[in-house]
């Protein structure tokens, strides 16, 4: 992955993958990522493991905040705000590709 995937802006018309480079397991409804690139272990609470279970494959952002909504008791704007979040640090940890929605 280029370093301008994890600079570029993330949007809900985004397109967001896991990338290869890693290995996750559930804990206990949680998320245990490794990176294989930097050798570094990261964290996520439930939300944040649903949010990383639905980035096995290429997902508009949008999708994933359509789920959380139906999953979670949370309004559509905080909704947003936070996906947009988790993102944002999985994409500055270089552990999610961003791709622009129409060029997959």
């Amino acid at each position: 992955m280029s370093s301008t995937c994890v600079k570029r802006s993330i949007t809900t018309t985004s397109l967001v993958v896991a990338i290869k480079d890693h290995v996750s397991a559930d804990l206990a409804g949680e998320a245990v990522i490794l990176s294989l690139r930097n050798n570094m272990y990261y964290g996520l609470n439930p939300v944040g493991a649903r949010i990383w279970a639905l980035l096995g494959t290429p997902v508009q952002v949008a999708d994933i905040c359509e789920k959380i909504v139906q999953e979670y008791d949370v309004d559509v704007d905080r909704c947003e705000r936070d996906v947009l979040s988790v993102l944002g640090q999985l994409a500055g940890r270089g552990l999610i590709e961003i791709r622009d929605a129409t060029n997959p």
